[in-house]
């Protein structure tokens, strides 16, 4: 099991976030149907997108500037392994 420090509080994707210029972000999709997330960079390009399935957790690691978007039921908070 990973241990994490968490970094911030936790916050929705609905919109475009970098979640506190995080380099490491923890997302969860809280909601009865999969989700799709997206990166970019702070240009706007897209650099990659991911599907999270009812209730599953992803560690994204990313540029501090890239910034995150999926729903609002998508939650996000920057974090740091602690092992």
């Amino acid at each position: 099991m990973a241990v994490i420090r968490l970094l911030g509080s936790e916050g929705n994707l609905g919109s475009a976030s970098n979640v506190g210029l995080a380099k490491l972000v923890r997302v969860i999709n809280n909601h009865s149907a999969v989700q799709v997330i997206t990166q970019k960079n702070s240009g706007g390009t897209t650099l990659a997108t991911v599907t999270l399935g009812i209730g599953e957790i992803a560690y994204i690691a990313k540029a501090s500037t890239d910034t995150l978007t999926g729903a609002a039921t998508s939650l996000a908070v920057s974090v740091a392994f602690a092992n």
